[in-house]
């Protein structure tokens, strides 16, 4: 696939040493990148941190960090590179974040993170109440969820008026970063084709009577393309990170659209597979396709859509284990979960230990292991999670199935396809060869992708080839067939339980 991006800016230079950064402030940590123009990664960085949880169901995180992460990777980059040469500055994040500030910017709270966030659910009933719940998906593409950006936004007016008083913008990660690098307030149209029930997916524009409903004396920012330049670095932040100041800043979007471009999955029928502390899915589609359960979103690049998926945790859950476990190194616990094989030895797992996302939309569904004895190891359960994720992922690609999409190519992407397991497990679950790309350090990557094209012409082809190719094994089909039934019954079998245990869980004392 050739994927190339139009020139914004003339006269600019393609010789060696040009070079692009892209920063990513994910769930779980951050990560830059330092790129040549031909797509080589001269550095990276990662800082890593932490989301508060200050009661069961609410994640948040203070938005400064996000700026100190991203001053600090910046400028451990810039350690080893000639600020000089740095042509232009990609940026994405987790999202959507629901991050409201004053009218300068300042935040007046942390913000809410996206889907693993389950505190508006009394605010989405009652503006699918309001609004319609057909009505809402027929305009925004999606229905009201754990995702969308407007119930969270009404939560903060109903449960802290005073904090919604002093509410006048709203920011995400990425539009953040962009606005303490440039002073620009913009929003990608991507990210707020999610800021559900605020935007008309078919207009692509902020929709003014549902914006003034849900969220009444918000300034919403212009919108533009995840590619386009927002604006330069400032005096100020260009003291603050070593960047010229000047540099042109894209508009940047959420990290796992930003991971589908750094890895070419663009094309309809693509399938973006992230592996990360939630596994993301993003199938690139050839018209606006509608389902309640799944999310139906604008595309990064223009004329471009996806239906799209999300797990709740994945990568969350294998470092939960580990950490139970000791914390053994990961090599260890990989070699353990293969001897364990294709059925880890008796044990299912539901992945949804902070809920999920799509497609089953249930804030208060829970994990569950059924099949636990006492000659099971830590290598069976650590066998569990993996498969686990990877019946999610089928569950996942049935829906876009059954929607009208399709998935021919899957591309994976994000530290969980190192070591291979995984990936193979996932393969072998889904009957679907993926596609590994060179560079898998995801969201960085593509938003320095995205820089580049921005003031360059650019081919992700070129950046950024296919390495390794894995084709599922036809001998494990049957039984995994047979565990993805059982997977399927394992869910409503138990939503009793859960959603009882989870009632429990809330109307308990906070830890």
């Amino acid at each position: 696939m050739y994927l190339r991006l139009p020139k914004d800016l003339p006269g600019a230079r393609e010789e060696a040493g040009v070079t692009f950064l892209g920063v990513d402030i994910g769930t779980s940590s951050s990560k830059g990148v330092l790129v040549e123009h031909d797509g080589t990664v001269l550095t990276s960085a990662v800082r890593e941190h932490q989301v508060q949880r200050p009661v069961p169901g609410h994640v948040e995180m203070d938005a400064e960090i996000w700026w100190a992460r991203f001053v600090a990777i910046t400028r451990d980059l810039l350690d080893t590179a000639d600020p000089g040469e740095v042509e232009a500055v990609g940026v994405s994040g987790m999202g959507p974040c629901v991050l409201l500030t004053d009218a300068a910017g300042t935040p007046v709270r942390p913000a809410i993170l996206y889907g693993v966030d389950t505190r508006a659910t009394v605010q989405i009933a009652r503006l699918e109440a309001e609004l319609g719940r057909v009505e809402v998906l027929h305009r925004c593409g999606s229905v009201l969820s754990t995702q969308a950006v407007g119930p969270k936004i009404a939560w903060v007016a109903e449960h802290e008026p005073a904090v919604a008083a002093r509410a006048r913008r709203l920011f995400t990660a990425s539009s953040f970063l962009v606005h303490r690098l440039t002073g620009e307030y913009v929003l990608d149209h991507h990210t707020a084709s999610q800021a559900v029930p605020l935007y008309d997916s078919l207009a692509q524009d902020w929709y003014a009577p549902w914006a003034k409903h849900v969220a009444p004396g918000i300034e919403l920012p212009p919108l533009r393309w995840p590619g386009e330049i927002a604006g330069r670095v400032t005096r100020s932040a260009s003291a603050a990170t070593g960047l010229p100041a000047e540099l042109p800043v894209i508009t940047g979007t959420v990290d796992a659209w930003s991971e589908a471009v750094s890895v070419g999955a663009q094309e309809t029928d693509d399938l973006m597979l992230m592996y990360g502390t939630t596994m993301f899915l993003i199938n690139t589609v050839p018209e606006r396709l509608l389902v309640p359960e799944l999310w139906s979103t604008v595309g990064a690049l223009p004329g471009t859509r996806n239906l799209a998926g999300g797990m709740a945790t994945s990568g969350a859950i294998t470092e939960w284990l580990r950490t139970l476990f000791g914390s053994p190194d990961y090599p260890t616990l990989l070699a353990e979960a293969d001897a364990a094989g294709p059925g880890a030895r008796g044990l299912l797992m539901l992945p949804y230990f902070a809920g999920e996302r799509t497609p089953v939309a249930d804030p208060d569904a829970r994990g569950m292991i059924a099949g636990l004895t006492l000659e099971h190891t830590r290598g069976d359960l650590y066998r569990a999670a993996l498969e686990a994720t990877a019946f999610g992922v089928r569950h996942n690609v049935d829906a876009m199935r059954a929607a009208g999409g399709d998935v021919r190519r899957i591309v994976a992407v994000g530290g969980g396809t190192q070591g291979g397991l995984w990936t193979r497990i996932v393969s072998d679950v889904t009957g679907l060869e993926q596609e590994v790309p060179s560079v898998t350090i995801g969201a960085s990557y593509g938003a320095a992708f995205l820089a580049a094209g921005a003031v360059s012409d650019v081919s992700i082809t070129t950046w950024n080839p296919v390495r390794e190719r894995i084709a599922p094994d036809a001998g494990v089909a049957d039984h995994y067939a047979e565990l993805y039934g059982l997977y399927l019954r394992l869910y409503p079998a138990t939503l009793d339980v859960a959603h009882t245990l989870a009632r429990h869980r809330r109307d308990s004392p906070a830890d």
